[in-house]
């Protein structure tokens, strides 16, 4: 080509905005590092060295920025939180760390100086993995407010006080309730334990929002992943479809959202099966701003609580931390499997990818169980059907999910919140599966990186940190709040840790096209940090901060 015939080309591909003078990671097959990037409109037209993208792409209205040898990553995706859960969480007043029994009991006793007698106080999503005393409060706990309900909502488990007990009728003489349990002291009374969702109904103790005050809390929420260095996110059980479309058609999405699908497994078999067959979307309904995932449901409960359905009872342990009082506890089945295959077989003639809470070792099993049932009517590979948490693995279950195409969505950070508190149930044994990242690759399943936020504001401090790094971090590293490594075997390395936030939790959402690696003809979702993600000391990995963000070819937060 002449020089003449390479100027006349430059009208046509004069970028918009040139990005130089980085160490470019792009995430491509190969994992390769350039220099520069050029975006014209929405889309990367060119990535390379400074010379080639500056001469090509450089034109009388582009706007250059040099890095300053920052590095740029493609923009990050958290595969799984709950944004309007966290956007509420913190809406009333600011949440402390629960770190102890205590300081529950000083969030009560703050509360009740502006609740009315009378009106619930709730303590949301705390876990006893993460108090210091290394167990479950009681009702005698949660009775230093006499005059209100209190409820400690555990997720899976809550633990109402004295007062709550009476308004909500529960006594010693109260049965069951279908897949729950009221745990009672010695004395036979309720000690204050619920376990299961039945067990309680949530919306009592629910503040209620108007739908304008949501769609400002939930758009604060989703910049707030913005500014944590998120482009893409995706809704783990979408409350609201409606707050999201009022938002994109006012075009306030601070960033990309695929949504998750969740129903209630506890419903009636035809009545699942009918509202399937009858729901107006389905996977990949929608668009790269907005669009419909997975469709779920819950196979489990929490392992942080004991009502993960695992392999094995929880052992002595559990009496402590979880208050149980069965020695052969092992957690439960939500639904008998007969059920989940009619429901999964519904969706997925409707086309829906499926995916399913599942964080016990049983409860990894169960839905191997029903994706091999699926399997044998039609292969379910390209579905891309996966776990959500999955938290408890084995060889075999990794082997099994590998022939069948089923891929996982996890969230590292529980092993370095819960890891400490979780070993002492199961022992260091028990433990290594837990989050085996090395062993999920080595078998060549694509896991996506993700959160579980759902209470708080703070990337670093919410109950479930939604702060990427962090979760790199930990995949790297396999370190607990103590400083302990669980099973450095499964450590895996940064290059791996990062396609778990960006290549390998786009495909996950059907995106790896459009979004995940930084390569020409994908949109320019970008991020540069502060310091060398590749090279930096280790435990600086989860102070990385993000100094620049790039959404959709534009600068949504700028040196």
């Amino acid at each position: 080509m002449t020089l003449f015939a390479a100027a006349s080309l430059l009208p046509a591909t004069e970028a918009d905005l040139i990005l130089h003078n980085a160490k470019v990671v792009t995430v491509d097959s190969k994992f390769s590092i350039q220099q520069a990037v050029a975006i014209k409109g929405n889309r990367i037209v060119m990535v390379g060295s400074n010379r080639k993208v500056l001469a090509a792409g450089r034109g009388a209205h582009t706007r250059v920025i040099d890095l300053g040898g920052r590095t740029l990553l493609p923009g990050l995706i958290d595969s799984h939180l709950h944004p309007l859960m966290a956007a509420l969480s913190e809406a009333r007043a600011p949440l402390p760390v629960m770190d102890s029994i205590a300081a529950v009991q000083r969030f009560i006793r703050e509360r009740m100086v502006d609740t009315p007698k009378g009106q619930w106080i709730v303590i949301p999503h705390t876990f006893p993995t993460r108090l210091a005393e290394l167990r479950m409060p009681t009702r005698k706990d949660l009775d230093v407010a006499p005059a209100h309900p209190v409820m400690f909502d555990a997720s899976y488990a809550v633990v109402l006080n004295s007062f709550a007990l009476r308004m909500c009728g529960i006594t010693r003489d109260t049965p069951d309730p279908p897949q729950g349990e009221i745990l009672r002291d010695e004395n036979g009374d309720p000690n204050g334990i619920l376990k299961g969702e039945s067990a309680f109904k949530r919306s009592q103790a629910e503040p209620d929002f108007s739908e304008a005050r949501k769609l400002e809390l939930l758009e604060a929420m989703l910049r707030r992943y913005a500014a944590a260095g998120l482009t893409a996110v995706g809704d783990g059980a979408v409350d609201d479809v409606a707050l999201y479309q009022k938002l994109k058609a006012a075009h306030r999405l601070p960033v990309r959202a695929v949504l998750t699908w969740r129903v209630d497994i506890s419903r009636p078999t035809e009545d699942l099966v009918r509202e399937i067959r009858s729901a107006p979307y389905t996977t990949n309904a929608g668009d790269d701003w907005l669009k419909f995932g997975a469709f779920k449901v819950n196979f489990d409960g929490g392992m942080t609580v004991g009502t993960a359905y695992q392999r094995q009872p929880y052992g002595p342990f559990g009496k402590q931390l979880y208050g149980m009082t069965d020695p052969d506890d092992r957690g439960r089945l939500f639904a008998p499997p007969e059920k989940y295959l009619a429901v999964f077989r519904a969706a997925r003639e409707k086309g829906w990818q499926l995916s399913a809470h599942a964080q016990g070792g049983g409860a990894v099993d169960a839905f191997l169980d029903t994706m091999e049932a699926l399997d044998k009517e039609r292969p379910i590979a390209a579905s891309r059907s996966h776990w959500i948490h999955a938290s408890f693995q084995s060889p075999e279950a990794l082997q099994r999910a590998r022939r069948l195409g089923v891929l996982a969505d996890v969230q590292p950070a529980w092993l370095y919140l819960d890891g400490d508190a979780l070993e002492r149930v199961v022992g260091s044994e028990g433990m290594r599966y837990f989050f085996p990242l090395r062993s999920y690759i080595d078998a060549g399943i694509h896991i996506a990186g993700g959160s579980d936020h759902m209470i708080g504001w703070d990337k670093n401090t919410a109950t479930n940190p939604y702060n990427p790094f962090l979760g790199m971090w930990t995949c790297v590293t396999r370190k607990t709040t103590r400083g302990e490594v669980i099973h450095p075997e499964q450590k895996i390395t940064r290059e791996e840790a990062l396609r778990m936030y960006t290549i390998w939790a786009a495909e996950r959402m059907f995106a790896e096209k459009d979004y995940g690696s930084i390569e020409t003809g994908k949109l320019a979702d970008l991020v540069a940090i502060d310091r060398d993600y590749l090279s930096c000391p280790e435990d600086d990995i989860a102070r990385i901060e993000p100094v620049m963000t790039v959404l959709d070819g534009k600068i949504v937060k700028g040196l």
